[in-house]
């Protein structure tokens, strides 16, 4: 019996895939890809005679059938980003487990990790925000969502939030961000990436009070993305620790900024020579 590959196919561009997901699609017979989310051109690493399904218009059964009527087959579960977030991937596992199928999950580039490249921004920074929060707003599937994870709540916690799946409700965005109780204000720096990494991606910095304009400008719903918060306009970085010559870990003493500093240039010059 063959094992399932659950493939996290990164935010879009093909490129973006990892390796091991790139020699799952290569070895390959059936692929299961939703064709709404993932470029076609990701399917160029896939052999010529592969069975490719559309999951766009499949339901978990039809998925699931391809698994039970396909034992001797490597089927790859194409996701789009990582398919441990927002992937669905859970019912599927679920199904493996109770038929003793084995399978593997090959993680994948976030949406989130692609938007921050997008803007050219750290997402947590020091003093100004240690924490990424991953969450949605829910509208038609708001049984899905527990009480205590609203945006409103999250909201008073501060740090970096990434809003998913949202893109429809841009009011109900704001209005959760600005509820009482909020870390964030009106002027709280907001980032808004329609299909980032995709070939017509877009990218647009606002504030929170704009969030509503700046999402009906870019005219998308769907594929977008809102990154929140004060880490995405600080100007006044403060240094890590990390790389900081008065700070020591288990791999560099502690020392002066001089004698760091000519360490570096000597490995430097070694290395070129």
């Amino acid at each position: 019996m063959e094992q399932i590959s659950f493939v996290g196919a990164g935010p879009g561009a093909p490129d973006l895939i990892t390796i091991r997901g790139q020699a799952r699609l290569r070895n390959a017979d059936i692929v299961i890809w939703a064709s709404s989310l993932i470029p076609e051109e990701m399917l160029s690493w896939t052999d010529a005679n592969a069975i490719r399904l559309d999951s766009a218009e499949m339901t978990l059964e039809d998925v699931l059938e391809v698994f039970e009527t396909n034992p001797r087959a490597r089927i790859v579960r194409l996701h789009s980003g990582d398919p441990s977030i927002y992937g669905a991937i859970q019912e599927q596992i679920s199904w493996c487990e109770a038929h003793q199928r084995p399978f593997e999950i090959i993680p994948g580039v976030t949406s989130i990790s692609a938007a921050a490249a997008a803007i050219g921004r750290e997402l947590t920074i020091p003093e100004v925000a240690q924490s990424v929060v991953t969450t949605r707003v829910a509208r038609r599937t708001s049984r899905s969502m527990p009480e205590s994870e609203s945006l409103a709540y999250y909201a008073r916690l501060g740090g970096t939030i990434a809003v998913l799946l949202s893109g429809a409700h841009p009011q109900r965005i704001v209005d959760e961000l600005l509820a009482e109780g909020s870390q964030f204000g009106a002027t709280t720096p907001a980032a808004v990436v329609v299909r980032a990494t995709w070939p017509d991606e877009q990218v647009a910095m606002t504030t929170i009070a704009d969030l509503v304009h700046t999402i009906g400008e870019l005219g998308a719903k769907r594929t977008l993305l809102v990154l929140v918060g004060e880490a995405l306009g600080t100007k006044d970085v403060r240094r890590s620790h990390l790389y900081s010559p008065n700070f020591s870990h288990r791999f560099r003493a502690r020392s002066n900024p001089g004698s760091t500093s000519g360490r570096a240039k000597s490995r430097v010059n070694r290395s070129v020579r």
